[in-house]
């Protein structure tokens, strides 16, 4: 089993991961601004203050720890736009003052920069709304941020087109930079197989300093 803290533990995807992570024997901490609102209770759960845009948090926060899950970043508006490229350069920063003590990063990604079957990318499909293009092109420089850190282990996880609260099915496919879409050309995912899919890569990592989707 593994230590997992993990940053934006009181968000959609944060909760689920910790959720999962903990239902699965794993340890967590949950590192989020106000311990307060963390109402969720459990023996190998533990709940402390941290700031994810600052590097000293972040380094403190990871100390001991065998992966660090930063769920910073979403659909759930203007705060979350303004920490998703700035809360990456911090974890990077954070991690690194710790050395070969550091450990492995799994960070929340974006849709936008995943190709789509006619070889565009998701943010350049016409008629996006301005909110939602202004998170998937914060999502694509935190991306192109973590692409140029080369002393860290680090992955990028990006979900479907479309990523809601529904059913844990516990299947999944996964490819790197292609967005994965059915048989009516659709992309989506349900929170709970997305949180599974981390837990899964956390488990059994198959992705090293790279970027995977995760979609039905």
């Amino acid at each position: 089993m593994s230590d997992i803290t993990v940053f934006g533990a009181n968000g959609t995807l944060g909760s689920a991961i910790v959720r999962e992570a903990l239902e699965r024997g794993h340890t967590v901490t949950a590192v989020v601004r106000d311990p307060a609102k963390v109402t969720v209770q459990h023996p190998r759960l533990s709940v402390t203050p941290g700031d994810v845009l600052d590097p000293q948090s972040v380094s403190s926060a990871a100390t001991g720890q065998d992966v660090l899950v930063s769920a910073v970043g979403g659909r759930d508006g203007q705060g979350h736009l303004a920490t998703i490229e700035p809360s990456a350069k911090a974890l990077t920063e954070g991690l690194r003052a710790l050395g070969g003590q550091a450990p492995r990063l799994i960070a929340v990604g974006g849709a936008g920069t995943l190709r789509t079957p006619d070889g565009a990318l998701v943010q350049d499909n016409p008629g996006l709304p301005e909110d939602l293009l202004k998170i998937m092109h914060a999502h694509g420089a935190a991306l192109e941020h973590y692409r140029s850190v080369t002393d860290l282990d680090w992955v990028n996880v990006s979900p479907a087109a479309s990523i809601a609260p529904g059913e844990r099915t516990g299947a999944y496919r996964t490819s790197l930079d292609d967005l994965l879409v059915d048989d009516e050309g659709e992309s989506t995912i349900s929170v709970e197989d997305y949180a599974l899919a981390i837990v899964d890569e956390i488990e059994t990592p198959r992705h090293r300093m790279q970027r995977f989707a995760v979609a039905y």
